[in-house]
């Protein structure tokens, strides 16, 4: 059955690839959690001896949960508003992929949030649902896009349910302590590859988070930082307040190429990662044997 699982996670990845970004939405997202598992949990249950029901209900959930091709269909987009000016269009997309306020951006300040978002949803919504896909298949990617998505879904709930909001918070952070820091080091392995900065991108992963508030995303955000040799973090205005973030990364100051470099960045960690899961998911299984 391994081979049958990590067959699934390329088909789901090619099929994201194919028609992922032509689409806002998904089928697993918010309350649809619960379900969503408990489906992948019967459909692993019915795929026992049949590798090829296996492989494609893997596959189907991998294109579910996959964010690759949306993260790179948004992130072009805003270097393209970026470098023609459109900054309301490029405000509105930023809007609906990081809750900051991006009214009083400039193009510096949504660059540098542009690439933010880009590495931040890459650990989120390509590596660890491939990390969870290979350890534990269609429950695993299920679930830890589903959780994701009710995190996020938390912050409009409102002051009666902040409890909820945070105890969603830290099982996020749970979830993704380990694809996190995968992530950060495909982010140093594939930065040469975009003519980036391993070293920087390894020193800034190593120096820069460890003040950060998430113990997740800052790293990805510094492995971005360094690779592309630019400077992340800083003031950041939200909903809730500001926040002084501490500075990731010591180059210059982000603009539209760099979106456009972060977003060939984060593909080139979507293809390792792949790459990765499907020998771990065969490797574990020939070990369970």
């Amino acid at each position: 059955m391994s081979g049958a699982r990590a067959a699934g996670l390329l088909l789901g990845v090619l099929a994201d690839g194919a028609v992922g970004g032509k689409q806002r939405g998904r089928p697993v997202g918010g309350a649809a959690t619960a379900t969503a598992v408990l489906f992948g949990v019967a459909a692993g249950r019915a795929g026992r001896g049949r590798p090829v029901l296996r492989a494609a209900s893997t596959a189907a959930a991998t294109w579910a949960v996959l964010g690759a091709a949306r993260i790179a269909a948004d992130g072009t987009q805003l270097a393209r508003d970026l470098e023609t000016g459109e900054l309301r269009s490029a405000r509105g997309i930023l809007s609906a992929l990081d809750t900051r306020c991006t009214d009083e951006l400039d193009v510096i300040g949504l660059s540098r949030a542009s690439v933010e978002a880009v590495a931040e949803h890459t650990s989120d919504q390509v590596v660890a649902p491939l990390a969870w896909g290979a350890v534990a298949g269609v429950p695993g990617l299920l679930g830890s896009r589903g959780i994701t998505a009710l995190r996020r879904r938390a912050a409009g709930w409102g002051p009666r349910y902040r409890w909820a909001g945070w105890v969603l918070a830290r099982l996020d952070e749970l979830v993704h302590l380990l694809p996190a820091r995968v992530a950060a080091a495909l982010t140093v392995a594939a930065a040469p590859v975009v003519g980036g900065s391993a070293g920087a991108a390894w020193r800034a992963w190593r120096r820069d988070t460890a003040v950060h508030p998430s113990p997740n995303a800052g790293r990805v955000e510094a492995a971005f930082a360094g690779a592309l040799e630019i400077r992340l973090g800083g003031r950041t205005v939200y909903p809730h307040g500001v926040v002084e973030l501490p500075v990731l990364g010591d180059g210059r100051n982000p603009d539209a190429g760099h979106v456009t470099r972060a977003v060939e960045l984060s593909r080139v960690v979507g293809w390792l990662a792949t790459a990765a899961s499907a020998v771990f998911a065969v490797l574990a299984g020939l070990r369970g044997r």
